[in-house]
Formats: structure tokens, C-alpha cells, sequence
């Protein structure tokens, strides 16, 4: 059985970062504790961090020092070529990955990037430290600037080196491919390599090939002289500004860099007004040539305008820089998130996980661990796409997480506003959104608009709703997005960025109403703490819910946890465990526990208990000896909203948990809320989990 997988390579520039991302994000699906070594990396200064390697660790928070994750710098491997020096060389490596293998379930490990001179011993290096770890190999080749039958044929030879050196090669990944050419290649590969080992192949995709203006600045060792702020733009393509103005406008592409001498006011001064405008593509900055700078009232000029792009300096001419920028291989960094995701998007996307998952060893664990959670979240949604409505589409979170959305293809989106607006603040974001990509729809001017008014007329006459009053309610962007889940217009809706969770909820409370059976609307968290997975109910809905509504909280609560995978273990929360205690809040949970345990037997749930009792075992066993639930709990039910509230925001600061919610449950549709503070990561989670709860109608 192995524990451990070698991703290798045998030229430079292969894009193994792709397979090494999302193998790593494939394998914390599967299981918690997961390792990263690269033995050899190209970073020859100690001082520096290897960026792709620094990105591995940063963005999936694998709890390795950095000096852990490898053994030499390329450098010094090649400055030791002799036998004696090998041996010793791979004593090191497996010294150091013995102490990574020994605390970690599975480990990823990354061959050398060949670089430079000695790609013959390097390979051999390889090798053979991937043969004294036991370690198969996914082989990666790259098939830019190649044919088909080059990139076959290179493919081909670097397998049967590999064969040769007794090595088990599990994949080839045959990546950057020509769309054109991609079915050609699996054709012939298939045909010519043996049937365990599995074929993949990548075509070319842009948004990882193309660097950022951080990258270009760095690679040209340029001067900042604006927009610092915005280096993280990506550059999709170059234009010289040579040319008189108008003609030059016609050459502007989406992401473009303009090159241009300083003196070219007319170009600069263009090229920003084009930014500006709702007809011409992005600019992703500009690049001023041969030392020369824009004259002072220029620059006074440049600065005081509002959307600045950009704008570096350099002293090469315009021809040596476009050869600078040509030659630039973009790398996959920590502070590039965007770049992170496609990444990950792309493995998923072209891998068959599941062939590649039949063929290493992966551990299944009791319980599930925060990433596991939401991997699967991500999973369970796109398995069935769903389309929810987002009433606050101009807000910038908002934007943010539904470029994420988009891009890894897990829901359909409608914002409602007005598209000018969400598309001007989408430019200027800088966002990587197709606002034809989303639906977008201004209440008032929605073609729905009448349709809508005499719905909720006619659900909300007997209310004292009368016309007008609708059609200025239909308005809001609340109830307009309501109706349309109301309608079938769409599945499901998340507001509370900008709105109160009075205004959010409203609505559905007024004609949505609460499924067949359930008297109370209720709200969890998805807790995820360190080492698992817990439901806290209800933290932000009912203030002091009597016992049947706190029966009613956890049997729904129960079923959301099985829902989303969790096994229900009920703790009903007290400041008592057991029969140790009494008064009227304390028998209050015992009513309620006794209700549950009446109208659902089958469910484990233990109450009252006290907090330490439910999740700590060795308390839990103390106070309440045999409980299935004590110091197991899964689902926590808390006796009003002041203690869960206050709880679920003290757990989340001191340990640094994702708090995942509020997810309301117990309406007839789909309506999430979100706090005003909340992150565009929470934005995206709750989108998510609202898709989930769509499947189930």
C-alpha cells in the first residue's frame, strides 16, 4: 500500500503546479492529516521562499515549517555530482521525508522544475529519489510549442525511462495541449501506453499562463509610479502605443499591457479614459519605456483621476521590453488567489478523480473534517446546479464571491440591481466576470414587475395589502427577490450583506411560510473547528423559543446534519447535566428533550447537558457514564438565542473556526441570511449550502 505519490516532470515549465494543487485539495477531501515535499527546489537563495512551494502551504494551511517541505536547492545537487555525494544526498531526502511520513496519512511529492543546465542528472535525481521513497509517479509533460506527435513522442520516451529505472508510473498528464490537438493526443497515448496507467489531458488555458503586473514588475525590475494597489490585474496580451490615438484604441484586448515612451501623453491619458469606458475591455496596465516619464502637469493630471491603472517605469527600450515580457513564465503565488482556484478548477475539471483515487491509497475517517465538509459542499452543489438570487448586486462582497461561483461553475446567479452598475463596479473591481455570464434584473423595470405586484396582492389582500402598497413593496429588493423564489423563477435566495435579518426574512415568513408540520423558522451554523465538523442551533433566529419550538429546533436541526452528511448526535444545551439540576430553564430542555425523544425515537439526543459534558469524552463520561451523545456531540441545540449567539461568536474568535450560516431551516423554499460583517468567503459558503437545500424540493 503506498502513502505517498511523486508528481514529476522531466523539462521546465511543465505547469506540475496544477496536478500539485489539485491532488493536494483531491487528497484533504479524503482525509485530514496530508504532507508536502519537494526534495529539490530551484530557489537557490535560502533567504527567499520558493513561491509555488510557500503558495502549497500558505493556501491549504498545511501545518509545515517551510525548511520541513524540502532538502537541497538545485544548486547545490548539481555542485555534487559524484556517487559518494548521491548517497549521501538521498540519506538526506529520506531523513526528511521519514519525519513528514510518520505524522501525515498521505504526502505529496514534487520532483525538481529543470531549469538550467544538468537536466540529464537531475532527471536521474529524480528518479531516484522517487524509487528509495516508494513512491509511483503522475508524469507531467507539457505540449506547448509542440505537435502532437511531438508532445506523443516525448511522452512516450520519458514513460520508458522511467519503466527502465524499475518505477511504476500510475498517470501521464499530457498538459498545456493545443485544444485542436487534445483528442488526437488521448487517442494516441491510449493506444500506445499500457491500460492501468490513466491518461490526461489539459488544453492550453490562459488565466494560468499569463502573469501579473506583479510579476512583470518584478521580472523587469521596474518603478512603480501608479495603482500599486492593483498589481495583482493579470496581463492576457501586450500592444505597442506607437500609433496616432485612434487607430491605437482599436488594438486595446481584454487585460491588455501598453507599452508606450513616457512622452506619449495622448496614448497614456487614452489608454486610462479607456479603462473608464463601457465600450472598450480592460486595461490591465501600462509599461513606459526608455526612461522617459510624463511631464509634471501629466503626471498632477494622471494622479487626481479616480480609476488609475497600473503604470510602471522602465529603461530598456520598447523593443527589449516586449522581449522581457514575452520570455516571463507566470508561477502560481500565495497572494494570488484567483490564480490558486483556476488552478484546482482546471485539475478537477480534466483529471478523473475517481480512477485516480482508485489507484492510491487514500484513509476513511469516522466523522468529517472541516476541508472534507467543504470540498463536499462544493461536490453535493455542483452535482445538481441550481440558480439562486442575490438582492444585493452591487455590493462588492457580493461580486467577489460570485466571480468564485461562476468560475468553478457551481450555481447560476441573478443579481438584482442595475446591470450599468453592476458591470461598472465589476470593471472596477477588477473582477474576472462576464456580466452576460449572470442575469440581472432592477425590480421596477423587471418585465416580472406586474406579474409579481399582483401575486403578492393577491397572497396578502387578506393582510391589508392593498395595490399600491404591493407594487411599492415589489420594489424592494427583498420581496422581489422572494417572489421569484415564490414563483419558481428561481431556487433560492441569500440577502443580509447590506439588509437587517428582519428585512431578509420578512418576506418569507409573509408568503413563503414554514413547510407542512414545522410552526418555527430556525437557523444553524456549520461550526468547522479544528479537528471536526459541529452544528450549533438556533444563534440567530428565536430569542427565548419555548419547548416545543426547541423540540421543533433540533429535530430540524437533526435533519439539516444528516443532510449535509454529519451523523445527528443531539446535545440539548444547559447550565445542568442530566437530572443534577432544576429550575424553569433547566426543565424547559428537559421538556423539549422529552418531546424529541416522543416524536422521533430513532434520534440520539442526550439532555440537558452542559457544554464541557457534550464535546469533552472524558467529562461527558464523568457526568453522564453510557450517554451515546455526551462528549460526542454532534448537533448542540442552545436554550435561547443570547447563550448561542454569544457562544457560537466566542468559539469561532478563540479557535479560529468557519463558521458557516446562518442556514434557516423550516421554510417552504430556500432563504439564507447573512451577517452584515460578513466575508465573501462566508458569502460564497452560504450560496453553496442554499444550492444544497434547493436539491431536496
Amino acid at each position: 500500500m503506498t502513502k505517498n505519490i511523486f508528481i514529476a516532470s522531466a523539462e521546465p515549465y511543465t505547469g506540475k503546479s496544477v496536478i500539485a494543487f489539485g491532488m493536494v485539495n483531491m487528497l484533504l477531501s479524503k482525509t485530514q492529516k496530508v504532507g508536502y515535499f519537494k526534495p529539490i527546489i530551484a530557489e537557490d537563495d535560502l533567504t527567499q521562499k520558493e513561491a509555488h512551494l510557500e503558495a502549497i502551504l500558505d493556501h491549504f494551511s498545511l501545518p509545515i515549517a517551510y525548511n520541513d517541505t524540502f532538502a537541497f536547492t538545485r544548486q547545490q545537487i548539481l555542485q555534487s555530482p559524484n556517487s559518494e555525494n548521491t548517497n549521501e544526498m538521498i540519506n538526506t531526502v529520506i531523513t526528511k521525508y521519514k519525519k513528514l511520513e510518520d505524522n501525515y496519512d498521505f504526502t505529496v511529492i514534487e520532483g525538481s522544475d529543470f531549469l538550467g543546465e544538468g537536466i540529464a542528472f537531475e532527471f536521474e535525481s529524480n528518479a531516484l529519489i522517487a524509487k528509495n521513497l516508494g513512491a509511483p509517479i503522475i508524469m507531467v509533460v507539457t505540449g506547448k510549442d509542440k505537435t502532437a506527435i511531438q508532445l506523443v513522442t516525448k511522452a512516450i520516451n520519458i514513460y520508458r525511462n522511467f519503466l527502465q529505472r524499475d518505477l511504476q508510473v500510475l498517470g501521464i498528464v499530457a498538459n498545456m495541449v493545443d485544444p485542436g490537438d487534445v483528442n488526437d493526443i488521448r487517442d494516441a497515448l491510449t493506444a500506445q501506453l499500457p491500460a492501468e496507467v490513466m491518461i490526461t489531458v489539459i488544453p492550453m488555458e490562459s488565466g494560468l499562463q499569463s502573469p501579473t503586473m506583479k510579476e512583470i514588475t518584478t521580472a523587469l525590475n521596474a518603478r512603480v509610479l501608479f495603482g500599486e494597489e492593483l498589481m495583482a490585474n493579470q496581463v492576457d496580451n501586450f500592444v505597442t502605443g506607437a500609433m496616432m490615438l485612434p487607430n491605437f484604441l482599436n488594438h486595446i484586448k481584454e487585460n491588455v499591457l501598453i507599452l508606450t515612451p513616457g512622452d506619449r501623453g495622448d496614448i497614456i491619458i487614452g489608454s486610462l479614459q479607456a479603462n473608464l469606458s463601457a465600450n472598450y475591455p480592460k486595461v490591465a496596465g501600462i509599461v513606459l519605456t526608455a526612461g522617459t516619464l510624463p511631464d509634471e502637469p501629466m503626471l498632477r493630471l494622471i494622479e487626481g483621476l479616480q480609476a488609475v491603472i497600473p503604470i510602471i517605469a522602465v529603461d530598456y527600450g520598447t523593443f527589449e521590453t516586449s522581449t522581457r515580457i514575452g520570455a516571463i513564465h507566470s508561477k502560481i503565488s500565495k497572494d494570488n488567489k484567483k490564480k490558486i482556484e483556476l488552478a484546482i478548477d482546471v485539475f478537477e475539471r480534466y483529471v478523473d478523480m475517481q480512477v485516480l483515487d482508485d489507484k492510491i491509497i487514500t484513509f476513511q475517517y469516522e466523522g468529517i473534517t472541516p476541508h472534507m465538509f467543504q470540498y463536499q459542499l462544493v461536490k453535493w452543489a455542483k452535482s445538481q446546479k441550481k440558480h439562486i438570487v442575490l438582492p444585493e448586486g452591487n455590493d462588492e462582497r457580493i461580486l467577489k464571491a460570485v466571480e468564485r461561483l461562476i468560475s468553478q461553475d457551481i450555481v447560476d446567479i441573478t443579481l438584482l440591481g442595475d446591470q450599468l452598475e453592476i458591470a461598472t463596479s465589476i470593471k472596477r473591481l477588477g473582477l474576472n466576470l462576464d456580466i452576460n455570464a449572470i442575469n440581472t434584473h432592477n425590480p421596477a423595470q423587471s418585465s416580472h414587475y406586474n406579474e409579481y405586484v399582483e401575486t403578492l396582492y393577491e397572497l396578502r389582500k387578506t393582510k391589508n395589502v392593498n395595490m399600491e402598497m404591493a407594487r411599492d413593496m415589489m420594489t424592494d429588493v427583498s420581496y422581489y427577490g422572494t417572489m421569484m423564489v415564490y414563483k419558481g423563477h428561481a431556487d433560492g435566495m441569500v440577502s443580509g450583506a447590506v439588509h437587517t435579518t428582519q428585512h431578509t426574512i420578512r418576506p418569507a415568513l409573509q408568503f413563503v411560510k414554514t413547510k407542512p408540520g414545522v410552526s418555527v423558522v430556525s437557523s444553524i451554523f456549520f461550526m468547522c473547528l479544528p479537528e471536526r465538523v459541529a452544528i450549533f442551533g438556533d444563534c440567530a433566529v428565536n430569542p427565548n423559543p419555548t419547548a416545543q419550538q426547541l423540540a421543533e429546533i433540533a429535530i430540524s436541526s437533526a435533519e439539516s446534519s444528516a443532510r449535509f452528511g454529519i451523523e445527528p448526535r443531539i446535545a440539548m444545551l444547559s447550565y445542568s447535566s442530566g437530572t443534577s439540576g432544576e429550575g424553569e430553564d433547566v426543565e424547559r430542555v428537559r421538556e423539549a428533550t422529552a418531546i424529541v425523544k416522543a416524536r422521533h425515537p430513532e434520534l440520539k439526543i442526550e439532555g440537558p447537558i452542559q457544554y464541557d459534558a457534550a464535546v469533552d469524552p472524558a467529562v461527558g463520561k464523568q457526568k453522564l457514564p453510557g450517554s451515546e451523545v455526551a462528549g460526542r456531540a454532534s448537533v448542540l441545540i442552545f436554550p435561547d438565542l443570547n447563550t448561542g449567539n454569544n457562544t457560537y461568536k466566542a468559539v469561532q474568535r478563540e479557535t479560529g473556526a468557519l463558521a458557516i450560516g446562518p442556514m434557516l431551516q423550516g421554510l417552504n423554499k430556500p432563504i439564507n441570511d447573512l451577517s452584515r460583517g460578513c466575508t465573501v468567503d462566508d458569502i460564497f459558503n452560504t450560496v453553496v449550502i442554499t444550492a444544497i437545500q434547493c436539491q431536496d424540493l
